[in-house]
């Protein structure tokens, strides 16, 4: 893809973990541990990383049971690359990767939770918000160790 006269390329189950925690803190999420980004990463269904010049700029990942129900996880564009289509990319690369992996004759679930005022990105790939008449809202329960302190 062609935006601004720099090329996107997005590469398919290569994000490391530098890069993954990397992108996670330039949208300043929650500090993981390398053995959390490394479980994380090792448990993913599947990773796409967006790379501009060389550079990773945003990421994305699949978790799930890849038959049932799958969920896209950690969507990231750094915020100074984000406008520039990058999030289409690996969004529209996550969708097809669980449409090409399905079982055939089948329906899965694909699921997201996304951030407050990102749900309308969301809907343009024909993701519909919770609640709805007949599906209650998303729900999330933190669990920590003891002693554990969030930043």
């Amino acid at each position: 893809m062609k935006g601004n006269k720099e090329m996107i390329t997005l590469i398919d189950n290569s994000l490391d973990v530098d890069t993954y925690l990397e992108l996670r803190k330039s949208v300043n999420w929650k500090k993981l541990s390398i053995e959390q980004a490394t479980k994380a990463l090792g448990h993913s269904l599947f990773t796409v990383c967006a790379y501009e010049d060389g550079k990773p700029v945003g990421m994305g990942r699949i978790v799930g049971d890849g038959v049932v129900i799958d969920y896209i996880q950690d969507l990231v564009v750094r915020p100074d690359e984000q406008g520039k289509g990058i999030g289409r990319l690996v969004i529209e690369r996550l969708i097809r990767f669980v449409k090409e992996t399905k079982l055939q004759d089948t329906e899965i679930m694909l699921c997201l939770m996304c951030a407050t005022g990102r749900e309308q990105f969301y809907q343009k790939f024909d993701f519909i918000a919770r609640p709805t008449d007949s599906l209650g809202p998303g729900m999330i329960q933190y669990i920590k160790t003891d002693g554990f302190e969030s930043e």
